[in-house]
């Protein structure tokens, strides 16, 4: 598992509560979370906490190509979907799940 923080701080408390919750193995990366990590993918999945007014297309890029799965809120910053979208080979299936209210996902492909 990886997860991406941009805030060095933020990311050295989850460190410790992941280790505290008995989760030793996450690699925790300190960078733009709209570029992801693509020195560890592909990905089976990938979860953005964020709502953007897109899927920021180098998170596409890392999913595992047959059947890499992300979730994510996609609209405006008042109004969003949550969005599912599954890789199958160099084709994208999204589909909006439901209507949600996420934080502004902040970064070079973000807000």
């Amino acid at each position: 598992m990886v997860s991406v923080e941009r805030h060095a701080d933020l990311s050295r408390l989850a460190g410790e509560a992941l280790l505290r919750a008995g989760y030793p193995d996450v690699r925790l990366v300190v960078g733009d979370g709209t570029a992801g990590a693509p020195e560890y993918a592909p990905y089976d999945a990938v979860l953005v906490t964020a709502a953007g007014p897109s899927v920021p297309t180098p998170l596409l890029e890392q999913l595992r190509p047959d059947g890499g799965r992300l979730l994510m809120p996609v609209g405006d910053r008042d109004r969003q979907w949550l969005t599912l979208v599954v890789r199958d080979g160099d084709d994208f299936h999204a589909r909006a799940l439901e209507p949600v209210v996420f934080v502004p996902l902040v970064g070079e492909h973000g807000f």
